[in-house]
Order: structure tokens, then C-alpha cells, then sequence
């Protein structure tokens, strides 16, 4: 235990925790971070080892005995059953069926849609109607059998601290010196800051900005595999994210049918996971964005005011030294064509995701850092209650360059960084112009790009700077795009092949033979640099969460793809057993078969004392036949050990998905929209990883 370990015991007792503990637990749960820092806060809140290591133990046994593992969900109904009730920990949905005209909860592993929940639970917990919340919930059966449903809600609990008390958690932070709460703050999502570069641990407190100041909007692309969507789905219980699928209005901004705010009325930031893959169906839903973006507000039949902030993250496949110095592409690349300037000119800041360091255990941290849970209701209590926005413009002096979008976007990256790093009084000059210069950086480098594809000079004053305290001017350049002529002083191409072609050739030339400036160590140096053939059809990894209630996902979008030039492949799923699971994989042959290419499916599956091993093998040899007529084999293996799931192609690449080919709902009914289609049939919560072996 180090001296900064120790003064954050004395100073926060029964706020901390070690988090080599939550690593060593996280492995092989679904479980978010939030959620296992509230079992571990109940059980080790100790810093004697022995303590700590029958609170593991504690911990271990209450997931055991109250978290439901997807394939279990048959056992948990019957454990209730049998018992009358159990307390689970899961996370839980209401939705509101309109022709029964009343609610019903869902939990996420335990199969059942039909379970009856009272007033109180979602009047007092409005987001278990919009994303659901994780919970400690205790259901019951129902032993009526005249009722409609075999299961209600006897008391739910929300996984998050009771109290806060901010005033306490000020007092704590005089304590420390700047750079040792920065340690504090990134030892609590659980990287050790010593392993670090200042500027990148600068990267990590910036992702966080979303989560103290309202209506804050960022961006961040970079490689798969840097934690650029952790923040928002196992960090704090006031984000939710969003992975792919459709971004509807009625879903994000306005239900007109229900007359129902949408998720930004309820979450404190609302996150877009591979923010390339959005599909917007509906131009109205473009518009409302950009109208909440500006000011968070929006009018579709009811005015709404809202201060949900909003984040994207996504991936960037291509080379960075090459995009800056391309007269055609630039660093908004992956995003999806209804993206337009406008709404480009709402991101405060673009985060370089390319500076980040790639997952690892490496930079994890043995140290003590805050429960996740206490430092997440630190940032919801600021995010709500405070306002440091006029103490910034009394402070901050800005260059000419900067516009109205600029400014406030500058401005609200600072507030950002005071709430974080100085929840009360104010920095010292030193540290206040480092947080100005990161945040005219990243509004910089959002400008940059809307100059390059902007036809005229709207956006061509991208000399950003400000004022330091001896009264220097200082602009302020992306590390990434400072020698590369292509990005400070782009082609107007529609303007000026007609009265300037000599300067346009310059600049290609000039832009061709550009060796670029590494950035700080982050970015490489190239010897040539061209523009980069960009080929739509290249088939790239994938990592990726699909969301509960999400649609759009078939196995022909996540599967059909990697089949290209595929000959035989071979699925590992425990679970192609029950009725529906065989459907499923048919469906999923029949998806194989369109591919023309595969001529061999090998299933491996598992059974256990339940399984009607005769009626599957029946069903079984029926699909193989039909497979026979279209010159395709297949061979069904049975095996009670199999326990992983992933689908190996022989052509190289591997796809896992955590629940296997069973990742949709059940259907309300039989009739409904998505009964048969499964792109339009709900999902249940699973983690899909799509690479070469």
C-alpha cells in the first residue's frame, strides 16, 4: 500500500476498494463493473487481507446463488416456483402494453416478459421504463392460476448508493493535489496512471466529461479494443448506450403515439456505440438531433428540454498520417452519411482514439481507487446541481479564430474538466491554461475536418487559440494534422478548379510528398503518404455489444458477411436443443446456403438429463436431408462438456457470440411484427467478436 493509498483510506474510509479484487472477479461475468464494485463494497471494505479474502468468497456465493446466467433461466423459474420466492441480481425492464392497459417487468436472464410489477417500483424508478436498471430484485410466485402471469415483483432495489453527500466528498478532494486526483480518478475505472503518458491519461479524464456537463456533445473514433464505450456500459448507472441498430425519434427524443419522453428524459448521457453502423430511416430523426444538440432542446408536438448529453464512438480502420495528409478523406470518415456539417459543428471536442493504448492488462492497477458507484453519483450530483460555466468565461480569453460553436464548445470541455478534477475551488493558472489548450485542441480538430469538406471558407478559421496569464496569444494545433498541408490548407475544389487549378496541383504535390511529424510518440512518421484506396467491400474485425430491446441484427448482417469464399465452417453452441433453438439454426443454415459457397456445417452441441435426445435427432435428420438436395453435408456432434460458443469458417475467421445463435427475445405473440423476421425481432443482451484466428 503506497502513501496515496493509504491517505485515501484515511481520508474516504468505506469509499474505496482495491481493484485488483474486481479483476480478479470480473472474468466470466456479464456482470458491469458497477455492479460487482456494490457486492465487493458490502463484502471487502477492508484492508485486511484475510477480510477481503472471505469477502471474495461472499461475493462469489451471492453471484452464484442471485445472478442468473442466460442458459439458466429455466432453473431460476423453477427455483422460485419451488421456493415461493428468491431475490435475484439482474437488470430489469417495464414496458407498457397499450391494448392490456398495464405494466410488465422483464428481467434480462430470466425468460419471462409477463411479470407483474406494482406502481411504486417504476413511478420511483422512471428508467426502468426507458433502458432498465440493474437491480437486486426479489420476484414471487404466483400461485393463483386464474392470473394471467406466474411471477411478481416483491421488492426491487436499484444497484446504486443511497446517499451521497457532495459536501463530504469536497471536503476529501482538498486533500489532494491536482495530479494526485487525476491518479485517484483513473485508478477508479481501474488503470494505473503511472503507466501512462500525462497526455493520454488527459485522453481518459476527457472521456468522462459527458458524465458531469449537460448537453455535452463528443466524439471519439480509433481502433477496436481501446475501451472507447466502457464508460457507458459498466461505469456509471446514469448512462445507457446505444450499439448499432436504429436510432429512432421516438426511442431518443419523443414518443408522439405515448406522449412519452424518450431516452434523453432519462439518462444522464446517452452514448452511440459504433456510431458508423447508425441507420437513420427517418430524416425527421436527424433534425431533432441537431436542434438537441444546439440546445437541448426540441419540439416534435410538445416542446421537450432536456440535458442528456451525447457521446459517439466508433472505430477508424484507416491510417491516420495518410487521412490528414488525403485531399480527399478526413478523420470524420467512418461516420454515416445523414451525419452532415451540422451536425459535425455540435461536437465540443473529437477525443484522437488513436492515442489510446489497446486494452490490456498491463495497465491495470492493483492500487485503491473509489467504489465505482460512489464516484459515478459524484459526477450525477454535479451534472445535475452545478454550473461552472460563468466561472470559465470570466476567466478564459480566446483567440479571434474562435466562432459562437467554437467558444462554447471550448468552454464546456473546461467546465467539464473543473467538475472532474476540481469539484470545488479553482485551479492554479498552469493547470487552468492546460485544460483550455486540450480543449481548444479537440474543438480544433472537429473544424479541421469540416474545412476539408466544406466547399468554401465557412469553417476556414481553424487557428484556434487563447490567452495564457502573461497575455501570449497561443494557438493551438492537433499533433496528428500540423505539417500536413492537405488539412491546414485544403483543396476548394468546387471553387477553384475552375479559376485556380495551379493551387490545387501545388497542394496535391505538396501533399503527396509530405513526410508527417509524429505526434508526441502517439502517431508514426510514413516515408510515402497517398491518399488511401478505400475498398467498401474489405471485411474488417468487429467487437461489439448488441443491447437489449435492439433490432436489426440478423445472422445474415453479423454472419453472412465473413462467408465470402467459405467452404465448410463448424459451430460450437451448448444450447441447439429446445424447439425455438433448432428453428434458430435453421434459419441459420438456410442463411449458409444463400451464401453459394459452404458445402459442410458441422454442429457441435450439448444435452443434459432433460434433453429429448430422440425427438432432436429426428429433427435433426429432417434438416440434413433437406441440406442433402442442396449439396450441402451436415454432421450434428453431441457433447454434455461443450461450454463456449463461436462459429469457425475455414476460410479464416472466427465469430463469437456470447448467448450463440439464441440472442433474440421471445415474441409477445405469434402475430406480431418480428415473429418471423428476425431483423425486426428484438435482442436480449450478448457481446459479439468478429477476427481472424
Amino acid at each position: 500500500m503506497n502513501e496515496l493509498d493509504q491517505k485515501l483510506l484515511a481520508t474516504f474510509d468505506g469509499k474505496v476498494l482495491r481493484k485488483d479484487l474486481l479483476h480478479r472477479i470480473k472474468k466470466g461475468t456479464n456482470v458491469p463493473t458497477f455492479v460487482l464494485e456494490f457486492l465487493l463494497a458490502r463484502f471487502c471494505a477492508s484492508d485486511d487481507q484475510a477480510e477481503m479474502d472471505a469477502g471474495m468468497e461472499a461475493v462469489l456465493a451471492s453471484l452464484q446463488d442471485n445472478y442468473v446466467k442466460p442458459d439458466e433461466a429455466n432453473a431460476a423459474q423453477s427455483k422460485v416456483a419451488t421456493k415461493g420466492k428468491h431475490r435475484f441480481i439482474d437488470k430489469v425492464h417495464v414496458r407498457y402494453v397499450e391494448k392490456e392497459k398495464r405494466h410488465w417487468a422483464s428481467l434480462e436472464n430470466f425468460n419471462s416478459q409477463r411479470i407483474a410489477i406494482g406502481e411504486k417500483f417504476y413511478r420511483d424508478n422512471d428508467r426502468l421504463l426507458e433502458g432498465g436498471i440493474w437491480a437486486e430484485v426479489t420476484l414471487a410466485h404466483n400461485a393463483i392460476e386464474e392470473d394471467d402471469y406466474a411471477f411478481y415483483i416483491e421488492d426491487l432495489r436499484p444497484i446504486q448508493i443511497s446517499r451521497f453527500d457532495f459536501e463530504r466528498y469536497c471536503e476529501g478532494r482538498n486533500e489532494f493535489s491536482r495530479d494526485e486526483w487525476i491518479a485517484v480518478i483513473l485508478r477508479t475505472v481501474g488503470l494505473e496512471p503511472t503507466k501512462l503518458s500525462k497526455r493520454v491519461c488527459m485522453h481518459f479524464i476527457a472521456r468522462l466529461a459527458a458524465l458531469v456537463e449537460p448537453n455535452y456533445n463528443y466524439i471519439e473514433l480509433g481502433p477496436r479494443g481501446t475501451g472507447k464505450s466502457y464508460f457507458f456500459s459498466e461505469f456509471s448507472p446514469y448512462a445507457t448506450l446505444i450499439s448499432g441498430g436504429q436510432a429512432t425519434k421516438s426511442a431518443l427524443f419523443y414518443n408522439n403515439a405515448r406522449r412519452k419522453v424518450g431516452l434523453v428524459g432519462f439518462w444522464d448521457t446517452v452514448a452511440f456505440d459504433e456510431v458508423g453502423g447508425i441507420k437513420v430511416k427517418d430524416p425527421d430523426t436527424i433534425q431533432i438531433m441537431k436542434d438537441f444538440m444546439a440546445n437541448g432542446r426540441f419540439s416534435r408536438g410538445a416542446e421537450v428540454i432536456a440535458d442528456a448529453s451525447l457521446s459517439f464512438v466508433g472505430n477508424f480502420d484507416l491510417s491516420i498520417s495518410q487521412v490528414v495528409n488525403s485531399v480527399e478523406h478526413d478523420l470524420f470518415q467512418p461516420l454515416p452519411a445523414e451525419f452532415d456539417l451540422a451536425i459535425m459543428d455540435r461536437f465540443a471536442a473529437y477525443i484522437p482514439g488513436w492515442e489510446m493504448p489497446k486494452n490490456s492488462s498491463e495497465f491495470l492497477t492493483n492500487n485503491y481507487g473509489f467504489i465505482t458507484d460512489y464516484l459515478a453519483e459524484a459526477f450525477h450530483y454535479q451534472f445535475k446541481h452545478t454550473n461552472r460555466y460563468e466561472e470559465v468565461s470570466k476567466r478564459i480569453r480566446l483567440g479571434t479564430s474562435v466562432e459562437g460553436r467554437d467558444e462554447k464548445g471550448i468552454k464546456k470541455t473546461v467546465c467539464a474538466f473543473l467538475k472532474i478534477l476540481h469539484p470545488i475551488g479553482t485551479p492554479s493558472d498552469e493547470e487552468f491554461e492546460e485544460y483550455v489548450a486540450y480543449a481548444v485542441e479537440c474543438r480544433r480538430r472537429v473544424k479541421e475536418q469540416m474545412n476539408k469538406r466544406k466547399p468554401d471558407d465557412e469553417f476556414a478559421r481553424i487557428d484556434l487559440s487563447f490567452f495564457n496569464a502573461q497575455d501570449r496569444e497561443v494557438v493551438v494545433y492537433c499533433p496528428e494534422s500540423k505539417n500536413a498541408l492537405a488539412t491546414q490548407q485544403p483543396m476548394r475544389r468546387q471553387l477553384n478548379d475552375k479559376f485556380a487549378p495551379e493551387r490545387d496541383a501545388g497542394v496535391e504535390a505538396t501533399a503527396a510528398s509530405l513526410a508527417v511529424v509524429p505526434s508526441v510518440g502517439e502517431v508514426e512518421p510514413v516515408d510515402v503518404v497517398a491518399a488511401p484506396a478505400v475498398v467498401a467491400e474489405e471485411l474488417v474485425e468487429q467487437h461489439f455489444t448488441i443491447m437489449y430491446g435492439d433490432v436489426g441484427h440478423s445472422y445474415e448482417s453479423i454472419i453472412g458477411p465473413y462467408l465470402r469464399g467459405a467452404k465448410s465452417l463448424v459451430i460450437e453452441d451448448p444450447y441447439v436443443r429446445m424447439p425455438h433453438q433448432i428453428q434458430n439454426f435453421v434459419r441459420f443454415c438456410e442463411m449458409v446456403v444463400r451464401s453459394e459457397t459452404v458445402r459442410k456445417i458441422e454442429l457441435i452441441t450439448g444435452y443434459d438429463d432433460n434433453t429429448q435426445l430422440q425427438e432432436i435427432a429426428e429433427k435433426f435428420e429432417e434438416l440434413k436431408q433437406s441440406l442433402l438436395e442442396l449439396d450441402v453435408e451436415l454432421k450434428v456432434n453431441l457433447n454434455a462438456n461443450i461450454h463456449d460458443r463461436e462459429i469457425r469458417l475455414d476460410n479464416g475467421w472466427i465469430i463469437k457470440i456470447g448467448r450463440g445463435l439464441d440472442f433474440y427475445q421471445k415474441p409477445g405473440g405469434w402475430f406480431e411484427i418480428g415473429a418471423n423476421d428476425l431483423r425486426l425481432r428484438k435482442c436480449l443482451e450478448t457481446k459479439v467478436d468478429v477476427f481472424r484466428a
